[in-house]
């Protein structure tokens, strides 16, 4: 059965950081692209980071210089770390492994506010 957990979400301060992680299990992560994406309520879903089985990454233009995409395939996780982040960054972020077949986590809720 395949399971990703995301964590690392919460409250944070407009500027703070947070660093989200998600764990694989149940597949052979090392050749998944996982993706990073967020859902706002009453908006589309939008893709936020995507990483290769190579390392390449691609970030939306709104996140790029302040959020990174990183992937350690000997602990099947894929992390996202956030910086400067803002307000508009709110939203719940989950994280998706696509190759052949698409899985997805339960979803972090990421709140940016003072």
């Amino acid at each position: 059965q395949v399971q990703l957990v995301e964590s690392g979400g919460g409250l944070v301060q407009p500027g703070g950081s947070l660093r989200l992680s998600c764990a694989a299990s149940g597949l052979p992560f090392s050749i998944y692209i996982m993706v990073w994406y967020r859902r706002v309520p009453g908006q589309q879903r939008e893709m936020v980071a995507t990483i290769n089985r190579y390392g390449d990454t691609h970030y939306v233009n709104s996140v790029k210089g302040r959020f990174t995409i990183s992937r350690d395939n000997a602990k099947s996780t894929v992390y996202l770390q956030m910086n400067s982040l803002k307000p508009d960054d709110t939203a719940v972020y989950f994280c998706n492994a696509a190759l052949i077949s698409n899985y997805w986590g339960q979803g972090t809720q990421i709140t940016v506010s003072s």
